[in-house]
This record gives structure tokens, C-alpha cells and sequence, in this order.
């Protein structure tokens, strides 16, 4: 068998055609789209990698955030039970404020009740007493008492401060001179006499006296002179002693 040279030469320049033709028209593409297809998947890689390094980043912020709300939620909690023990303490105080008004309200009102049934008590010792002195000195009245209380008036009369007489002169000065003069029992002229000139002096001026009885008086003597009145008899003394003391406003 021989070897034709030309059909080998020819069979080389087909095979070098068909390589420079594969390489032109099948082999670049196929280079191209692999180097296409290496760099879609190295860019995949790479987002990929962006993406694990964005999600490790989240992850990361996550934790911190995920702490942070958890420290924040303890601090929360612990604002929320000072808040709760800072109103506890607050309506405590209210509500022991309240109850010491409450207490002072119910002593006061204990005191007043108290006071009160006390009064009560005094008012009921007192006009019992009255009933008693009154029937006492009833019994005890006489001209002679009488007596010894007109003296008695007189010697007050005497003996009144200066400025108690300024009082009464300027008091008298635009009244009727004529003096009422009450008394339980009936005076003599001499007494009349004595009283007359005695309101003439105290007044600084001539008095004239109209001289009535009243048995209510019991002993002693009532006199008006004008707005001015002189007790000294056993009823108006009764009475006063009789009128409760008034409380302090």
C-alpha cells in the first residue's frame, strides 16, 4: 500500500481548516459563553458574598438591636415599677393625709359632743342651782337686806373710777334728769334723800328721782338714769349668774 502524499497534505490543510473553523466559529463562542458563564457564576459568588456579608451585618445589628431592646425593656420594666412605687407612695399619702383629716374631723366632732353634753350639763347644774339660790334668797329677802344692799350701792357708787363717771356724765349729758329708781321695798325719805344726791354728784347735775316698787327684784335696788343702768338687787345679780358664758368666737 502506498503512501499518496498529496491526499495526506490535503488531509492535514482539512484538518487545519476544520481546527481554525471550529476555533473561529465553535470553540471562541463556546470559550466566550463559558467565560460568560464563569462570570455570571464569580458574580454570583460575589452577591452571594454580599449577601452572607449584608446577612452576617443584619445578623450582627440584629443581636445588638435584639440586646439593646432587651436592655431597654429591663430599664422600661424597672421605670415602670419605680413609677408603680412612686404612685404607691403617693396615693398612700393621700389616703393617710385623708385619714388624718378624717380622725381630726371625728375628734373635733367628739370634742364638740362632748362640749356640747357638757354645756348641757353645766346649763342643767346651773338653772338648777338658780332654782335653788332664787328660792334661797326669796326666802332670805327682807327690808333688812335690802338695807344692807342700797348702803352697799351707794359705797359703789362712791368708789366708781374716773373715767367710769366721764363715761356716765357724757352719757347723761342729752337725757331726762328724773332717774328711775326701782327698789322691792319701800325706802324711807332719808334714803331717797341719800340716792338723789349721790346720782346728783356722780352726774355733776341736780337729779330728780321717781321711786317704784317691783317685788320681782326680791332685795335691792334698779337705777335708770338716762342710757345709764345700776344693778344692785338680788334678781339682776341671779340672772347674770344665771346667763351661760359665751364661748370665744
Amino acid at each position: 500500500m502506498e503512501l499518496n502524499w498529496s491526499t495526506f497534505l490535503l488531509e492535514i490543510v482539512n484538518f487545519l481548516v476544520l481546527v481554525w473553523i471550529l476555533k473561529i466559529f465553535l470553540y471562541r463562542p463556546v470559550l466566550e459563553t463559558l467565560a460568560r458563564r464563569q462570570a455570571g457564576i464569580d458574580q454570583t459568588l460575589t452577591d452571594a458574598q454580599s449577601i452572607r456579608n449584608e446577612a452576617e451585618a443584619l445578623k450582627v445589628q440584629y443581636e445588638s438591636r435584639l440586646s439593646q431592646w432587651s436592655a431597654e425593656r429591663e430599664a422600661g420594666r424597672e421605670n415602670l415599677r419605680r413609677e408603680i412605687a412612686e404612685e404607691r407612695e403617693r396615693l398612700l399619702a393621700i389616703l393617710q393625709a385623708e385619714l388624718e383629716r378624717d380622725k381630726e374631723k371625728a375628734r373635733v366632732l367628739e370634742e364638740k359632743l362632748r362640749a356640747d353634753c357638757l354645756r348641757k350639763y353645766q346649763e342643767t347644774c346651773l338653772e338648777q342651782g338658780v332654782r335653788f339660790v332664787a328660792k334661797l334668797l326669796s326666802d332670805l329677802s327682807s327690808p333688812e337686806l335690802e338695807t344692807r344692799l342700797f348702803d352697799l350701792a351707794l359705797a359703789q357708787m362712791e368708789n366708781l373710777p374716773e373715767d367710769r363717771i366721764n363715761a356716765i356724765r357724757l352719757a347723761c349729758e342729752e337725757a331726762p334728769e328724773e332717774a328711775n329708781v326701782l327698789t322691792a321695798y319701800p325706802l324711807d325719805g332719808v334714803r331717797r334723800q341719800n340716792l338723789a344726791a349721790k346720782l346728783g354728784v356722780l352726774v355733776g347735775m341736780p337729779v330728780s328721782c321717781r321711786f317704784d316698787q317691783e317685788a320681782d327684784l326680791l332685795a335691792g335696788l334698779r337705777v335708770t338714769l338716762g342710757p345709764w343702768v345700776f344693778h344692785a338687787n338680788l334678781r339682776d345679780e341671779l340672772k347674770a349668774f344665771a346667763e351661760p358664758p359665751h364661748e370665744p368666737g
